[in-house]
């Protein structure tokens, strides 16, 4: 069977939820017995979201390969269980970049490089590339920003490839608003047609629209909106707020998105999607029989995008532990020793964030520190666990002024240092520690227990390593390093003696969380918090 492709794009506002509508029609198909994956288009000219401040865009995604991507692949990953790459994230970006790598190796030797054709022609090709690989039946593209801005157009021109490719190879879904005026009393659809209007202007005809809303679309309302947007009746798909995102697969099931797709394709209705096992997650998570509160210690915590993958690994250690996990936020530059313990105090465990820089890493230590002392499941991550070294050469083996070199360039005790193939990059976009490397556990170790196995494979985004010319210290002292990269000896993971659980990774564990298969180190940690509170 032929590759068939489908787009999906945006109108009227951003933020509607193009890569939960992507990954729930993805998950339908899927369980219909399909092979798909999705790509998503940023029209933003940053090669990749690597160096881009959370506050922009949230978390940087962080996939097997090693490509920094944008947060909706971790959506696409926890909703199909099936890893993305490189290939699944393209930017304005890179598709400039390699247009203009290739004027400058004489490939359009004689011609005038425009955006059309070339720039679109080079989207093009990146639209049609994982479907070229022979490993798909559907490839879901999921188009960046909204219809109308000029930074999205040539993503929307190029969609125009459905005419070269066949009328029934593609499917067009716009995603749209349908605001509720409370004066009037009733949902508009004025934005929905404007938004389509400029969708047509531009050359795409949707065949599906797919309107956000926070009150039910009535019939008549679908009829209007079918004919003044040149839609069939029954391709107007009706979108409210759901209770969870893991809602939203069930809720299009139900509006019949799938099957509206299915028609538009040609495709042969394999079998009805098997949704048995993602019925059991939610009522699981629906349905807990016991609740914990967890501190998430960051300095972005007044976005919680910032820690999407986090956020979402607990959703799916709670419903394994059926467990309600409440997640409190902690700003790190507001904690210090004075106001740690009346904070911290009624946490059942405490999680240490990921992420660079000076500001708020005081606030960090001092949150380990009381949980250290006080016997709280801690966990750390990345930084957490750099900042878990720290925290415990300072306060137990009594190395003043140990720091992290990222911190303190100075420090008489590195016990975290730059790595050394690190120290001659001056380039910042792609050149970490990137993507899945493996990890041996010391057998015994809870780090093995809880994995079940010696070798691991786990995604790490840094630059900044534990030191192991103070491992001997530290471990005389009981903080072990139960884990390390075969091939370097880099520490992977560390875990304190005779505490009820104290583990902190370099990796990222919460990258590679998904429904079907929770992350163990998360499952564990929520166990861990549930015991605790068993102890108050």
């Amino acid at each position: 069977m032929a590759t068939k492709y489908i787009f999906v794009t945006g109108g009227v506002t951003s933020s509607l939820g193009k890569g939960i509508i992507s990954a729930s029609l993805a998950k339908l198909l899927q369980a219909r017995g399909y092979s798909v994956t999705i790509q998503k288009f940023d029209p933003y000219i940053n090669i990749d979201p690597g160096t881009l401040n959370p506050y922009e865009h949230g978390e940087c995604y962080v996939t097997e390969d090693g490509a920094e991507t944008d947060l909706d692949l971790g959506h696409y990953e926890r909703f199909l269980n099936k890893p993305t790459s490189q290939a699944n994230n393209v930017t304005t970006g890179r598709i400039y970049y390699n247009v203009i790598m290739q004027e400058r190796e004489g490939a359009y030797l004689g011609k005038t490089v425009q955006v059309i054709p070339h720039i679109t022609d080079e989207i093009k090709r990146r639209m049609l590339l994982l479907g070229e690989s022979g490993e798909y039946d559907i490839v879901i593209t999921e188009i960046g920003g909204c219809v109308g801005d000029i930074e999205s157009l040539p993503f929307v021109e190029a969609v125009r490839l459905r005419w070269e490719l066949g009328a029934n190879e593609t499917c067009v879904i716009h995603l749209t608003l349908l605001p509720y005026l409370k004066a009037a009393g009733e949902l508009k659809t004025k934005p929905t047609q404007h938004s389509v209007r400029d969708l047509s202007e531009a050359g795409v005809q949707p065949d599906i629209l797919v309107c956000r809303s926070e009150h039910p679309v009535p019939l008549d309302l679908r009829k209007k909106i079918a004919l003044f947007c040149n839609v069939k009746q029954n391709a107007v798909i009706e979108s409210l707020d759901a209770e969870t995102i893991y809602d939203v697969p069930l809720l299009m099931r139900k509006e019949k998105l799938d099957e509206r797709v299915i028609s538009k394709l040609k495709l042969p209705h394999k079998s009805e999607p098997d949704l048995d096992t993602w019925k059991e997650f939610l009522g699981r998570l629906k349905n807990p029989t016991s609740e914990v509160n967890i501190a998430l210690v960051g300095k972005y915590v007044e976005l919680p995008d910032a820690y999407k993958s986090i956020i979402e690994a607990f959703v799916h250690a709670g419903s394994a532990n059926e467990c309600k996990v409440n997640i409190k936020w902690f700003q790190s530059e507001n904690m210090n020793e004075e106001n740690v313990a009346s904070l911290l105090h009624n946490m059942d465990g405490v999680l240490v964030a990921p992420g660079f820089g000076e500001r708020g890493f005081k606030g960090k230590l001092e949150a380990i520190k009381y949980v250290r002392e006080n016997n709280i499941p801690f966990f750390g991550i990345c930084l957490g666990m750099q900042c878990a070294a720290v925290e415990f050469a300072r306060n137990v083996l009594g190395l003043e002024g140990a720091a992290s070199t990222e911190m303190d360039p100075e420090t008489p005790h590195p016990v975290i240092d730059m790595m050394e193939d690190q120290k001659q990059i001056t380039k910042k976009g792609g050149t970490m520690r990137l993507g899945a490397y493996t990890c041996e556990l010391k057998k015994g170790s809870k780090a093995y227990n809880i994995y079940g196995k010696s070798k691991i494979s786990e995604r790490h985004r840094h630059r900044y390593e534990f030191n192991n010319k103070y491992i001997a210290a530290f471990e005389a002292a009981g903080m072990m390093a139960t884990g390390t990269n075969p091939d370097t000896g880099l520490v992977e993971v560390i875990e304190l003696q005779n505490h009820p659980w104290f583990v902190a990774a370099q990796y990222h564990p919460e990258l590679k969380s998904t429904v079907l298969n929770p992350h163990p180190l998360f499952v564990k940690f929520v166990k861990a918090a549930i015991n605790n509170a068993k102890l108050k």
